[in-house]
């Protein structure tokens, strides 16, 4: 006589035994990968790469910046309801990631000047030691219009570090 408790296990067993046998039967589309060992003294990481019969593809790099290290600056325009209004940014890249970021304020009224302000307190934490190209600032310290300044001014300081 088989328990319920039992024929769960065997009914388990038997999927588990069916979805490993699909895997391995499943074609593959990639070459066997080979493997090599670095030395100690060599100063190479390990690494592994498809094999194939006398065609090679192209390896994406590892390291290679995009952007040219250094310190960028621009000015991003935003419209409030006070009008047009703009936020000066400067930027600092080292292997296409913010090291650091200085905001310049050109408020045209009080409003301007506080919400600039609150956002030139509040940028740094959200940027520092992300990749440029992931940069997309919303909101920062209850400031909202004044992130489409900078981000207009973050896409011209990526032209200019090319």
């Amino acid at each position: 006589m088989t328990t319920p408790l039992r024929k769960s296990l065997y009914v388990g067993f038997a999927g588990l035994s069916i979805i490993g046998t699909a895997a391995a039967c499943a074609p593959t589309t990639e070459a066997p990968a080979t493997r090599t060992t670095p030395t100690e003294d060599s100063g190479q990481a390990a690494s592994s790469s498809p094999s194939s019969a006398g065609t090679s593809a192209p390896v994406a790099s590892t390291g290679a910046s995009t952007y040219k290290d250094g310190t960028y600056s621009s000015d991003g325009k935003y419209t409030s309801p006070n009008g047009q209004e703009t936020v000066g940014v400067e930027l600092t890249l080292a292997a296409d990631k913010v090291s650091a970021v200085n905001i310049t304020v050109h408020p045209s009224n009080p409003n301007t000047k506080k919400f600039q302000g609150e956002f030139a307190s509040g940028i740094a934490a959200q940027i520092v030691g992300k990749d440029i190209d992931e940069l997309n600032v919303t909101k920062v310290a209850g400031s909202s219009l004044t992130s489409g300044g900078f981000n207009e001014a973050v896409e011209q300081i990526k032209s200019q570090a090319k």
